[in-house]
């Protein structure tokens, strides 16, 4: 009896106790607020491109409830900036209360128009203010965007239908329909400048029997699910050079995707392919760099070759890339199927799959290059080099065709698996598989014995030439791309002079014909950061 008098008791108390207390009365505030940043960064986008989303946070640091009785944008309804607060969206808010030392989130976005603006033609520094409040207790947070202007190229759009324009192919003479969005680039669209980036939304074809001349320090920036498409007997020229600057790059041409804000940098799969579609011919890269693609470039067909005569180097692979890098591919970053690639001072670092795959036969030389793969996203389950000489259909039975070459010249094959190059080959008296590294420095530890066979005849010279195996190549920074080589090097002065005299200089124009070094850099002292 006596426990339920004093349960009822307390139970009066409380109540009692709780009709006294003014909960939820809050307070106006004094000015006194905290903010995690002064000033919001939105980072750089491309005009009428939407802004990734960024987050501001508000302290009550204060042991009393507050309300805020305005949260508003400094030009109103007229800004480009969009806020959420709590969940609910727009640009002024009323009375938005804060319990005594909490916090809450305000989002912020923007999409803007430079022609809206001075300088339509370049850039320009939008801003505008988030407001607390007004009169004695205003308190404010700066926003900030930098916004480009652009060249877009993009498919057509049926209004009444809503249907996106899809591309149509040729193959040998056979028109196809495709699901690709995307469309052929007009004739005035058939050289890319310096002048202004381009942003491409799905899949900008080179036309049968042109040329895309890409010159030195353009940008191409790619939407999700786009790329560059080059089509039967056309060509591709990106005309890069070297520059001077390591960070502005102002020569090379960079292919990328669109999104500029630094969370992006380096996010793998942010875009499509350069597809160098069967027949087309005479492709030339040079000072490129190919960033978070999901396939760098793509090469079907024309194992022999189809370049033409007036070249002035008289090149006749299908695709010859020189002075350049390739990183954060989601997949490969390059394929070739059943194709023909000179490769000279090439870079490959960071892919999901294989950095180089020569599959379904082809013809491979790549010289002073450097085949790397230190992929940390996933596991991966394909080494950094991948060589096969066949195809499974849909029944997976498999299409054989021949490997005419794959010779790897004073090269760098490595990773952070313990194997980083696979020669795949079904036997057959009626194809040919033939390859050979020369003064090659490779990782191999085949700790579990499970390569054997001629192919991994370590031992012969006819396949295998002055290799150094799983020795350091000491490289800068494998996760930042940085793929120079050090002073520990053990590819210092190993490579074969011949070979080195075919490319006297290195991917950063330094001489290597007097101790050529294996790779595409001669070796250099790293820099303190």
């Amino acid at each position: 009896m006596k426990r339920c008098f004093y349960f009822i008791i307390t139970i009066g108390f409380l109540m009692l106790w709780s009709s006294c207390r003014k909960d939820f009365e809050f307070a106006p505030s004094t000015g006194g607020l905290q903010f995690s940043k002064d000033t919001v960064y939105l980072d750089t986008v491309f005009t009428n491109i939407g802004s990734s989303t960024y987050t501001l946070k508000v302290y009550n640091q204060s042991n009393n409830d507050i309300s805020i009785p305005s949260v508003k944008l400094a030009l109103g309804e007229t800004s480009n900036y969009r806020l959420s607060v709590d969940g609910i969206a727009g640009k002024t808010f009323e009375d938005i209360e804060l319990l005594a030392n909490d916090s809450l989130f305000i989002f912020v976005e923007s999409t803007i128009d430079i022609k809206n603006f001075p300088n339509p033609n370049g850039a320009y520094l939008y801003t505008d203010q988030i407001e607390f409040d007004s009169g004695a207790n205003l308190q404010k947070v700066e926003l900030v965007t930098l916004v480009k202007d652009a060249i877009f190229i993009y498919p057509d759009r049926d209004e009444a239908t809503k249907v996106i324009e899809t591309l149509k192919i040729t193959i040998n003479g056979e028109a196809f329909e495709t699901d690709l969005q995307g469309r052929e680039l007009l004739p005035d669209e058939l050289t890319f400048t310096n002048e202004k980036p381009y942003v491409i939304y799905g899949y900008a074809a080179v036309p049968p029997n042109k040329t895309l001349t890409i010159e030195a320090g353009a940008r191409l920036h790619f939407h999700e699910d786009s790329g560059l498409i080059v089509l039967e007997n056309a060509s591709l020229k990106v005309n890069g050079e070297f520059s001077t600057d390591k960070e502005r790059m102002e020569n090379e041409v960079i292919f990328e995707g669109d999104r500029l804000e630094p969370l992006f940098s380096d996010i793998p799969g942010q875009w499509g392919t350069i597809w160098l579609f069967e027949n087309s011919k005479n492709n030339i890269i040079n000072y490129a760099t190919i960033k978070n693609a999901t396939v760098g470039i793509l090469s079907d067909g024309n194992p022999n070759g189809s370049g033409s005569i007036f070249d002035p180097r008289g090149v006749t692979d299908k695709l010859t890339i020189t002075n350049s890098q390739i990183y954060n591919s989601a997949s490969f970053g390059i394929l070739g199927r059943n194709t023909s690639i000179t490769g000279e001072n090439l870079v490959i670092n960071n892919s999901g799959l294989a950095s180089f795959a020569g599959t379904f036969g082809g013809k491979y030389n790549l010289t002073h290059s450097t085949i790397a793969n230190y992929w940390s996203n996933s596991f991966r389950e394909i080494p950094a080099l991948l060589i096969n000489n066949f195809l499974l259909d849909e029944d997976d039975t498999a299409i054989l065709a021949d490997l005419d070459a794959a010779n790897f010249n004073n090269c760098i094959i490595f990773g952070n698996e313990d194997i980083e190059f696979l020669l795949e080959e079904i036997e057959d008296d009626a194809v040919v598989f033939n390859f050979k590294f020369t003064n090659c420095l490779v990782k191999f530890k085949d700790n579990n014995e499970e390569y054997d066979g001629p192919n991994y005849d370590f031992e012969d010279t006819n396949l295998y030439q002055s290799i150094l195996f799983n020795e350091n190549p000491d490289f800068q920074n494998t996760q930042r791309n940085q793929m120079a080589v050090g002073e520990a090097s053990a590819g210092i002065n190993q490579a074969d002079p011949v070979f080195a005299d075919q490319v006297p200089l290195d991917i950063l124009t330094v001489n290597r014909t007097n101790s050529p070094d294996i790779g595409a850099y001669q070796h250099t002292t790293f820099s303190e950061e």
